[in-house]
């Protein structure tokens, strides 16, 4: 079974509005409300792929129950720890005059020790060697960034597989645990290596291969507008982003990290694995909501080449 953990769960408020004008009544075109937060997003893209997943992580309040209740919807399993104060609600705005989005993201609830430890307990007394992780995005207030090293220790403990998309720089610390997969996006693999200068494809590739040997054992960077790259002990693959129209690049990551561990889950290629999560995630990017998976014009517009070692 595939675990995703979302540690700071989110409604979000997509906004779609002609103008935004200050200090006036902004009548807008239309509003989407989403359950959100980066696990769960992997687990709804994951469920679109026919492959089953549990959603869990620790949240509170109404919102909490309408992330909950979007997934149940799916038929996606819950397994959520539950605190006194709602989860947040994030809200991003298409400015279509402006051609641009604004994205305003809230702090989550204070999460207690106590309920961070009854979160490992659960994952001691699930987890097996045949199951996988994926942690992903920022944690509640309460929850320090060093509670990854605890989630990776755990799991290679228990022999799943730890896959990991989040910019806290603890990262670093789980590779002596040997994670499955790291999702950094180019900013943040330069951040990891405190790096301040232009990320070329040459840098993007030293600098994941020196996750790599620090015991990472595969590594998928997210390179915005230029596409991705997949790298490992045997492999350099990049591919190239189709054109799109951004409305709302919020999801478009945790869109290409689902795609992409559900191509693996099929026993795909990696080559096709990394062309069709930079297409879904592209349309994803391209709407208010995750991809629908039709992808016929998006595909012809990305090909992958591999690098040699």
């Amino acid at each position: 079974m595939i675990y995703t953990i979302t540690l700071n769960p989110a409604i979000d408020l997509v906004i779609v509005t002609k103008k935004l004008e200050q200090k006036v009544v902004n009548r807008t075109e239309k509003f989407e409300l989403q359950p959100n937060g980066k696990g769960v997003n992997v687990s709804f893209i994951l469920k679109k792929l026919g492959i089953d997943s549990v959603a869990t992580g620790i949240g509170g309040g109404f919102t909490l129950d309408y992330v909950i209740s979007g997934l149940k919807e799916k038929g996606i399993q819950t397994n959520f720890l539950k605190v006194k104060d709602p989860t947040r609600v994030n809200v991003f705005t298409d400015v279509l005059d402006e051609k641009t989005e604004y994205k305003q993201v809230n702090p989550g609830p204070v999460v207690s020790l106590e309920k961070q430890k009854l979160f490992l307990d659960y994952l001691k007394n699930t987890l097996t060697k045949d199951d996988m992780v994926v942690v992903s995005g920022s944690f509640s207030r309460g929850i320090k960034p060093d509670f990854l090293v605890q989630l990776a220790q755990l799991v290679q403990k228990q022999g799943a597989k730890f896959v990991v998309d989040s910019s806290y720089m603890e990262v670093i610390d789980t590779l002596k645990y040997r994670p499955f997969l790291l999702k950094p996006n180019d900013a943040e693999l330069a951040a990891f290596f405190n790096y301040k200068g232009k990320m070329t494809a040459a840098k993007t590739v030293e600098l994941a291969q020196k996750l790599i040997k620090l015991g990472c054992q595969n590594v998928l960077v997210s390179l915005g507008a230029a596409g991705a790259a997949f790298i490992n002990e045997r492999h350099i693959l990049f591919a190239n982003a189709p054109k799109i129209q951004v409305v709302n690049s919020a999801c478009a990551g945790d869109t290409m990290l689902g795609t992409f561990i559900a191509f693996l889950e099929k026993k795909k290629p990696i080559s096709e694995a990394l062309k069709v999560a930079v297409a879904a995630g592209s349309d994803t990017a391209s709407r208010t909501g995750l991809t629908d998976f039709s992808l016929n014009n998006l595909l012809p517009q990305i090909s992958v080449t591999e690098r040699m070692n």
